[in-house]
């Protein structure tokens, strides 16, 4: 064995000759043939994370404030729980004008985009935080957060979930929660509506103004005089509505009420504003209340507009509290969602939310449906609510199978004209090849010619 020492040529073997200041390192002789460097020193080698990939939930998320086409389903990470929260499996979702206002950017700071739509869910508690008292998994409820509703699964803080009474179906849940709550704080809270009374009330055909008729009428003689567009009027008489006047929105409403009641109306509910609100405030009797709880008037096309915002504030007078005060009547306004999310006001909700759940099972009110949707047709539920045509509360199935697509006559018209194309070439094909055979024939015709050969008349002819 010689001095500098050997190296045998086989796996795993040490390499000799190691400097003493090797910090404990060995060079060792992979399977491969490759020099890997060996760390025993006294941290431990961090072995490889591996990454669990996360669950994905539909959801509808808009993607930017504009149109129907900003408005997406789209796969989003099942969303984690804090102490405080519930995990909800949405089986239903309420859909409300206040949804198409987020949707066009027309509300007073919305999140930035992208983000999931929706403030209105019902469905079964999946888990529930460490600090969660009060409910327990599969727990039947409805709840309000301020959007994320519109997905199959949402986290909500307890504040804003409530318990569902029994026979209450998750639908009709869907249906109640808004849309009542709001109803009874303004009849009951606000408008203090009592016996012999009289209301007119907007929209009176959606789902809010359902909400309202179906209230008014658990007190004796009210009279309630509804406005809204003159298509839905033959379908609300149809349903025996109870209501007691309809008249058609944009026509002189003022004129007409003052033909039933001289005297005017106790309480106006306005959900438009704009110019409404001078009109409501005209036709209130001494000691009328007109309530304004919407600005419906802000949406007039696809997308916001400036004018149609501006104009729904300069149509409005100003009001000073001594004119008040010499005609006996009163102003107010409602913002529920202010009063839920940004003036801690979910207590008081609770309570009312409560009400409307035993006007329920006592069987005083039942919500106006008008249909229900998959999310994947969530453009059409909206655009169909943009244009006024529903009566009752629209709502969303997470678990509902969406509509098939019709084909677009584009794609026919281009197939048509692609396959006309095609046959005009092929047509134009066959012309050039005529014309080639008959060239060619001729230029036979002048050669012979040309050789001294005599053509025939008949042959020429040909």
């Amino acid at each position: 064995m010689s001095a500098e020492g050997t190296q045998e040529n086989t796996n795993n073997v040490k390499v000799s000759g190691e400097e003493p200041n090797s910090d404990n390192k060995e060079k060792e002789i992979t399977e491969n043939g490759t020099n890997e460097t060996t760390n025993t020193g006294t941290e431990p080698v961090a072995e490889a994370e591996i990454e669990v990939p996360k669950k994905e939930m539909r959801a509808v998320v808009l993607t930017g404030f504009g149109g129907l086409k900003s408005v997406k389903i789209l796969k989003k990470p099942e969303p984690t729980i804090k102490e405080d929260e519930v995990l909800i499996r949405v089986k239903a979702c309420g859909l409300n004008f206040q949804d198409l206002m987020v949707r066009q950017g027309a509300i007073d700071s919305p999140p930035k985009c992208p983000f999931i739509l929706g403030f209105e869910c019902a469905g079964e508690i999946e888990q529930i935080g460490e600090q969660v008292k009060d409910f327990q998994v599969g727990d039947r409820v409805v709840a309000l957060p301020e959007y994320q509703a519109w997905a199959e699964l949402v986290a909500v803080s307890t504040k804003y979930v409530f318990k569902l009474p029994k026979g209450l179906s998750y639908t009709d849940a869907a249906a109640l929660a808004i849309n009542y709550t709001l109803a009874y704080i303004l009849l009951f809270e606000i408008g203090t509506l009592s016996e012999g009374k009289s209301i007119l009330v907007h929209s009176v055909g959606g789902g809010v103004g359902q909400a309202v008729v179906q209230l008014a009428k658990t007190v004796p003689d009210v009279t309630i005089i509804g406005v809204c567009s003159k298509g839905k009027h033959e379908s609300l008489k149809a349903e025996n509505s109870p209501i007691d006047h309809l008249l058609e929105k944009g026509c002189d409403y003022v004129n007409e009420v003052k033909k039933s009641l001289p005297d005017g109306v106790d309480i106006v509910l306005d959900c438009l504003g704009g110019e409404e609100c001078n009109k409501g405030y005209n036709i209130l009797k001494p000691m009328g209340k007109y309530i304004l709880y919407g600005t419906a008037n802000v949406v007039t096309g696809e997308t916001k507009g400036f004018f149609s915002t501006a104009r729904c504030w300069w149509q409005v007078d100003k009001v000073s509290p001594l004119k008040l005060f010499d005609e006996n009547k009163t102003l107010a306004g409602f913002n529920l969602r202010h009063l839920l999310y940004h003036q801690n006001g979910a207590a008081y909700i609770n309570k009312i939310i409560l009400k409307v759940f035993q006007l329920y099972q006592d069987g005083k009110v039942k919500p106006q449906l008008d249909s229900v949707w998959a999310l994947e047709d969530v453009a059409d539920a909206m655009q169909k609510m943009h244009d006024r045509k529903n009566i009752g509360k629209l709502v969303l199935d997470p678990s509902m199978e969406p509509k098939p697509k019709p084909a677009t006559p584009a794609k026919k018209d281009k197939k048509k004209q692609s396959s006309t194309e095609e046959k005009k070439e092929n047509d134009e094909t066959k012309e050039e090849k005529k014309d080639e055979v008959v060239a060619e024939k001729k230029e036979e015709t002048v050669a012979n010619n040309s050789a001294g050969e005599p053509v025939a008349e008949g042959q020429e002819n040909k």
